[in-house]
């Protein structure tokens, strides 16, 4: 009968990740992030969870005892459920690969580099040492007759069985393939001993009689393609179950071969597989972190001699209709003595899906090698009717709060904050409970020691202050903590209680405020001096949040469903006239991922999720969201992860490489290294693809209206710099796209160009010998031209006008030096006469004459700003007698703004 199979979920971040079931049958896992967990079933949501290091590696779990591998090369045992530490086991010179206890609990092995550790769980000094291995071990395993006799595989190649007494090897198989590292390994080759030793060799299993050691049968399945993983047998040792790194599960009655094969919902690695006790249910593991359960994959007990209940008379028919002579389980036996038609029945005895027996990818398919035809199911009673289910989408579970540019707060050594300021470090070990800060710029401050005696879990740093706060318990309140430390006056320091259960979730710093989100669905405004300004409810439970200067980027839950995140974000611009720039609009999120971190650039909201995908904000574009980059194309594998702490719009983003986990450890400092943005263009690796990163321009740069309207004075070199260059890309296209005779997009272009690029555009056209192309940019030329003529009566053109008068300012210029900045198209008017045409269109006698290519004058009209400065020019220099000529127009331009529109006259 068919396996059903639930549906996996997120378990650890992503890495190796190991699961057992404990004697009441809750199910614990381990991964890369250092925790323990605890399940009560697949779909507890909140799991109890114990904290063994930066990472762990391998679990075992016997009679109260929890002993795993962790990353600070040691073998530690913890108390279960309790999660106490119980001591340190034993080390190695670097991290164990695997871990397993015995069948009475008394003792525990552990491989690493070389050699095999068995170690007395009552005295760890208590040591055998197992050396022979000519490369680091991959697992080990425990003769379940507690026989003084263990199994290890290695990197070497060999599979050798040890007596553990005499520490000797007893028989060694040399059947893996050779490798230097655990890490290169094709297969893990985790052992499973019990009755017979089963041993991974690429798709197939051997099986080894104990004793004899004689290889007695083998193992295989047509449909498995990919290297075996990992191997368990059952609790009653009739079931072989086995994971392969393609992402099969296939299980074997190792008595009938008959085979059951499950395919793993998305094909990653199964690195971990365990029994439930009662052989009811298997849970596993995968290389992504992610944990799943296959339900009803259980032995069916002996069935009773049904004969025993009836009459000698009634010849030992069935008085059930339901079930046919032939499927009478006595006539089975008295057919065929073997075992061979036994079937996987549940032994839940609950009612299965009826869909899961349909021959689908996702049903488990039945096959006996040792007979050619296939096996049919006994026909099942008629079923009872069932209520109706729900088969819908199904709520998701709500991603937690945390602080961008930090690490998980379960690790003794970790990031609290690390942004463009600085690095807020936090150490909670047996030497230190403190927080450390460190400034990228000395300027600022000096680094500051902290005793972290609140336990302050949550950090922020800008450039006046650093913000710490602390959760809180039955007796204190959650805290919140400010070192003001750009204070002018000697007490430098403030401290707020939040009201009775309420909890800090969130916080941030701006200039001049600080902003903090709460378990209370509150969102509370501070100044930087501790006086509380406003206070506003949150729609849904905060995520994160992330401050810049006077805005506030807010991010919290609306609704999950099927797998996925469901945000919402706020932005709050917090200057003297206050408003909300976006109000509760969705969030963006790759499919089935969650936020990873949220920030600014220079001036713009950014955030980056967890498939590596970087998304701005595009102000000009309504306020969406533009994916900017995706750091996992730069990744070398699956297991690496860039973690990010600042984006900037230069553009480039800073992020802290991490190989084979998803965070960077505190110690050494880890390097920063620098990708470039690339947005998801079509046709990238072409010429028109490349060319068309005009985009990205006009999108990092498009701040610079944000503020301008917001009434902040902008870099005016800087912005000039990038319409520079976003016209110049312009000019590319249009060059481009003539030579691919695609007219009509030339003229698309020419819209997106200022008056003196489309000047320019004609000039090529017509050498170009497009005339019709030519006459059309000419009108355009005119439509602009008149636009600005239109609009100077209301807001003059005041840097044009700068620019000309520098250039004529007697400084000596090159001809073939900077380009053109004047107004070519000043002499155009709507006049019609017919002018020559330049020296490249001349021979065409028949084509219409171009207005634009008219030679220009050798007099320009002066514009009313012009004229007036002319006239008021030594007075404004009498004035400011010590300006020189940019200083004396921008007086100019001030004071001309003044004057109503009949004094400019």
């Amino acid at each position: 009968m068919p396996c059903e199979r639930k549906p996996m979920r997120y378990g650890h971040s992503e890495g190796h990740t190991e699961v057992c079931f404990d004697d009441t049958g809750f199910i614990v896992t381990c991964g890369n992030d250092g925790d323990v967990r605890i399940w009560e079933g697949l779909d507890d949501d909140d799991p109890k969870f114990i904290t063994v290091g930066e990472k762990a590696y391998s679990l075992a779990l016997k009679k109260g005892k929890l002993v795993t591998a962790s990353s600070n090369n040691t073998v530690q045992i913890h108390t279960f459920p309790d999660g106490e530490p119980d001591g340190i086991l034993t080390r190695f010179t670097t991290n164990a690969t695997h871990v397993a206890f015995n069948g009475s609990g008394s003792r525990v092995a552990a491989g690493s580099d070389f050699m095999v550790k068995v170690v007395e769980v009552a005295d760890s000094s208590q040591q055998k040492t197992l050396r022979g291995h000519a490369a680091p071990v991959l697992s080990v395993s425990f003769d379940p007759r507690d026989e003084f006799l263990q199994a290890s595989a290695s990197c070497d190649g060999a599979v050798v069985v040890w007596n553990i007494e005499d520490q000797t090897q007893t028989v060694s198989w040399p059947l893996l393939q050779k490798t230097n590292d655990v890490s290169n390994a094709k297969s893990l080759c985790r052992l499973a001993f019990r009755p017979l030793l089963a041993v991974p060799v690429e798709t197939k299993v051997h099986l080894y009689e104990r004793g004899s050691w004689d290889h007695v049968a083998t193992l295989s399945d047509d449909l498995l393609t990919q290297q075996i993983n990992v191997v368990a047998w059952s609790p009653c040792g009739r079931f072989l179950a086995a994971g392969s790194v393609g992402g099969s599960l296939t299980v074997w009655d190792a008595n009938s071969k008959l085979c059951v094969e499950q395919k793993h919902e998305k094909g990653f690695t199964v690195c971990s597989l365990a029994w439930h006790p009662s052989g009811s249910q298997i849970a596993y593991t995968d290389t992504e972190g992610c944990l799943g359960l296959l339900d009803g994959a259980s032995e069916s007990k002996p069935a009773k001699d049904y004969d025993d209940l009836f009459d000698e008379d009634d010849d030992g028919r069935l008085m059930d209709e339901g079930l046919s002579d032939t499927n009478s389980p006595a006539k089975k036996r008295g057919g065929d003595e073997d075992e061979d038609d036994d079937f996987l029945v549940p032994s839940t005895g609950r009612v299965r899906n009826r869909g899961a027996i349909l021959d689908d990818e996702n049903s488990m398919k039945f096959r006996d090698d040792d007979d050619a035809g296939s096996t049919v199911a006994p026909e099942a009673a008629p079923l009872a009717p069932l209520h109706p289910v729900y088969e819908g989408p199904m709520p998701s579970a709500p991603q937690k709060a945390f602080q961008p540019g930090s690490t998980p707060a379960h690790l003794t050594h970790r990031f609290m904050m690390w942004n463009s300021v600085g690095i807020v470090r936090g150490y909670n070990d047996e030497q230190d409970n403190a927080v450390d800060v460190e400034f990228h710029d000395t300027a600022v401050h000096h680094a500051m020691h902290l005793t972290n005696s609140l336990g302050h879990t949550m950090a922020d740093l800008s450039q006046e202050a650093v913000l710490l706060a602390c959760p809180g318990t039955d007796e204190l309140a959650s805290k919140l903590q400010c070192l003001h430390f750009s204070s002018w006056d000697t007490n430098k320091e403030w401290m707020v209680d939040l009201p009775k259960g309420e909890d800090v979730k969130a916080l941030c710093l701006g200039q001049g405020w600080a902003a903090v989100a709460t378990s209370a669905l509150m969102l509370r405004l501070f100044s930087i001096g501790g006086v509380q300004r406003q206070l506003f409810s949150l729609p849904g439970p905060v995520v994160c949040m992330s401050g810049h200067g006077e805005q506030l980027l807010v991010v919290y839950h609306r609704t999950a469903f099927d797998g996925e995140q469901a945000l919402g974000v706020q932005l709050l611009q917090l200057s003297h006239r206050k408003k909300q720039l976006i109000s509760g609009e969705p969030l963006p999120l790759s499919p089935r991922s969650y936020l990873s971190w949220l920030g600014f650039t220079a001036e713009t909201p950014c955030y980056v999720d967890s498939d590596g995908v970087v998304r701005m904000l595009n102000r000009s574009l309504g306020n969406t969201w533009t994916p900017v980059c995706n750091t996992r194309e730069t990744c070398k594998s699956k297991s690496d992860h860039y973690w990010v702490v600042g984006v900037h719009e230069n553009p480039q983003q800073l992020c802290i490489p991490c190989k084979g986990s998803g965070y960077p450890p505190t110690l050494p400092r880890p390097a920063v290294a620098i990708l470039p943005f690339k947005l998801p263009l079509c046709q990238t690796a072409t010429e028109k693809g490349q060319m068309e990163h005009y985009w990205r321009s006009v999108l990092f740069h498009n701040h610079y209206g944000f503020l301008s309207s917001s009434g902040y004075e902008i870099n005016e070199d800087a912005q000039n710099e990038s319409q520079k260059e976003q016209q110049e890309l312009l000019m590319k296209m249009f060059a481009l796209s003539c030579k691919l005779d695609r007219e009509f997009r030339c003229v698309e272009l020419a819209d997106l160009m200022t008056q003196n690029v489309v000047t320019l555009a004609i000039r090529y056209a017509s050498r170009s010998r497009r005339m019709a192309l030519a006459q059309r940019l000419s009108e355009i030329a005119l439509e602009k031209a008149n636009q600005i003529q239109e609009d100077e009566p209301e807001e003059p053109d005041y840097s044009s006008v700068r620019r000309t008068s520098v250039c004529g300012s007697g400084k000596p210029t090159s001809s073939s030096g900077q380009p053109r900045v004047t107004n070519i198209l000043d002499n155009m008017t709507s006049s019609r006469k017919s002018t020559p045409l330049s020296r490249s269109a001349g021979n065409l006698s028949k084509n219409p004459v171009l207005k634009p290519l008219a030679p220009r004058s050798k007099t320009k009209p002066k514009t009313g700003f012009q004229l007036w400065l002319e006239e008021n020019r030594k007075n404004i220099i009498a004035d400011n007698p010590d300006v020189d000529e940019t200083d004396v127009i921008k007086e100019a331009m001030g004071r001309f703004r003044t004057l109503s529109a009949e004094e400019r006259l």
